[in-house]
């Protein structure tokens, strides 16, 4: 089968500028990005949402994806992920549902719990709560996406009387739900849902295997169909000219590991967040990450698809338009048209255009 590729990121505006066009020249550089992905025929752009980290990544992600969504055409636009403890259920189904009719149904609306630290206690929302306010707000979106009456909601958050929710979503029943999960537990409840399984792009291949390999145990248990492509695997991703390009991005990577690992930690050192337990050491960190040269990375991907990953969401380090250009022309066309004959194995290895 082949492999479909898409792209994980995010943008940033700077804050401390003196012109708007400069603190929004982050946004713009995303958008152009992912316009030339959509032309590339990248499946899809999974965009981040993060708040409060004063590093200006991007929170507003529907809003950017709508913007996105109305200068692309082919190419599916995601959150990875919307943490639904956050929000207002019913307005943030309404928010979705008009990226997806706007976009023509592209919308893949990956939802998770949340495991920052910092962003629940500047929303005042108890971390302890997360799992209660995600099964509560996920049941009112599925419900709104799916009723054409009115209905009211009572429950421990959320109250709603009498509503129906506009506009409807392009895609029936509703859009694609993917969750991001990491435990064992959380794996399983993807699965009980009928949901699609986001994996991180930190975990180690042998990790991502044995997460790939009991989401299908737990999806065929349930008497369903299992399809690769409802498991989406995240990866930073590089092409390197030489040892020291690669040095200089495995060291780049590890700092905005640390930066993230401390933005996220609780005050006690105890947040047991998928995302937070995985190995910080280079060995790991230049074992999770493509970084390499044509052959290295080419070579990683074969790995990957033995283990099953088929979906590959590939994160370009400051969203290079050169490597995502090589990526298409020299990595890709080997894995998107099924498994690679010998003579197309070695001109992509070889890098010959």
């Amino acid at each position: 089968m082949p492999v479909k590729f898409g792209l994980l990121g995010s943008a940033a505006a700077q804050r401390g500028v003196a012109a708007a066009e400069e603190a929004a020249a982050g946004f713009r550089d995303c958008v152009d990005y992912v316009i030339e992905a959509d032309a590339l025929g990248y499946e899809s752009m999974f965009m981040v949402e993060h708040h409060f980290t004063g590093y200006g990544q991007v929170s507003a992600t529907l809003n950017l994806l709508t913007w996105i969504a109305a200068k692309t055409s082919k190419i599916r636009l995601g959150t990875a992920v919307t943490v639904l403890p956050w929000y207002n259920p019913a307005l943030l189904a309404e928010q979705a549902a008009t990226l997806d009719l706007l976009s023509g149904g592209r919308l893949d609306f990956g939802v998770g719990k949340g495991y920052r630290h910092n962003e629940f206690k500047g929303f005042c929302i108890p971390m302890e709560e997360a799992e209660e306010r995600f099964n509560e707000a996920l049941a009112v979106i599925r419900q709104a996406w799916t009723s054409n009456k009115r209905f009211s909601h009572h429950g421990k958050y959320w109250h709603f009387d009498d509503i129906v929710v506009e506009p409807p979503t392009a895609q029936k029943p509703h859009p694609p739900i993917w969750m991001g999960a990491g435990s064992a537990p959380s794996i399983r409840r993807v699965a009980e849902l009928g949901f699609s399984l986001l994996l991180d792009q930190y975990a180690s291949f042998e990790e991502t295997a044995e997460r790939i390999a009991l989401f299908r145990q737990e999806v065929e248990k349930r008497g369903r169909v299992f399809d690769p492509m409802s498991v989406a695997v995240g990866r930073a991703f590089h092409i390197v000219s030489d040892q020291a390009e690669k040095d200089a991005m495995l060291a780049q990577r590890m700092k905005g590991i640390e930066r993230t690992r401390s933005i996220s930690q609780r005050p006690d050192g105890n947040n047991k967040a998928s995302l937070m337990t995985f190995a910080d050491t280079r060995q790991a960190t230049e074992e999770a990450a493509l970084f390499g040269t044509i052959d290295e990375i080419t070579e990683k991907l074969e790995r990957l698809r033995a283990m099953g990953a088929e979906y590959m969401m590939l994160n370009a380090v400051g969203m290079s338009r050169a490597n995502l250009r090589g990526f298409a022309k020299h990595v890709a066309p080997a894995f998107t048209r099924g498994a690679p004959q010998p003579a197309e194995r070695a001109k992509v290895l070889t890098g010959v255009k």
